[in-house]
């Protein structure tokens, strides 16, 4: 399994088994995914979702039948995973956004809800930065945005460890060795995950006060923060 040249062309082939191969090699990925529902607050009823980075939908298919009456809107920069989503949701209220979603237009105090699962790895540190400022200003005030993702920077000195660790994980999944060999190329090639603390005094930047990290194992975590 060769990489794409753009992330868009390589998540347009890595839709074909996305959960499962999600589920095989992101650690504790049902439990980062599930935190996007199990850790807001119960009063808690937002109206417009936004999520950032969609893949084929798992994030939002958790987050509909919490809120079924709210509106969501799916930015990817892949064709086909937006067309798993126009599928899988074809009987709710969703819109769909076709772009990289650092170049999605944000509109002030529009949404409730923000989300991102597994995608702002995909950033550098500059563009995180911008794209929290942006988060800030389309939350409503009161407004939620989580994430989920690896975050720990690949010069961290727990580093190693944790590809260690991952490694391990993958290939008792997938034991030809192909799977692991292959996502440490996109890891090479696309990916840009940045240590927490960093993340957390960014959003602090941007004007969030309230961070959380509900979930946390071995650098993998779920953030959670209102506005």
């Amino acid at each position: 399994m060769k990489i794409g040249e753009t992330i868009a062309i390589e998540f347009n082939d890595f839709s074909k088994n996305y959960t499962k191969d999600m589920i095989g090699c992101v650690l504790h990925y049902l439990s980062l995914l599930s935190s996007f529902t199990k850790h807001v607050p119960d009063n808690f009823k937002p109206t417009s979702i936004l999520e950032l980075g969609s893949g084929n939908g798992n994030v939002t298919a958790q987050l509909i039948p919490c809120f079924p009456n709210a509106t969501v809107t799916l930015v990817d920069a892949s064709v086909e995973m937006i067309n798993l989503c126009r599928s899988q949701f074809k009987d709710y209220n969703v819109m769909y956004a076709n772009t990289y979603f650092k170049d999605f237009l944000f509109n002030k105090e529009r949404y409730d809800l923000i989300v991102a699962g597994f995608s702002f790895h995909h950033c550098d540190d500059n563009e995180k930065q911008a794209l929290f400022k942006n988060i800030y200003t389309a939350l409503k005030k009161g407004g939620i945005f989580s994430c989920s993702d690896l975050m720990i920077s690949k010069t961290n000195p727990d580093h190693p460890t944790l590809l260690n660790q991952w490694k391990e994980f993958v290939n008792k999944n997938f034991p030809d060795g192909e799977k692991w060999t292959w996502l440490m190329e996109h890891y090479e090639a696309f990916d840009k995950p940045t240590d927490y603390l960093d993340q957390i005094e960014w959003l602090k930047n941007a004007g969030f006060n309230t961070i959380q990290i509900p979930f946390s194992e071995a650098h993998w975590m779920h953030l959670q923060t209102v506005k």
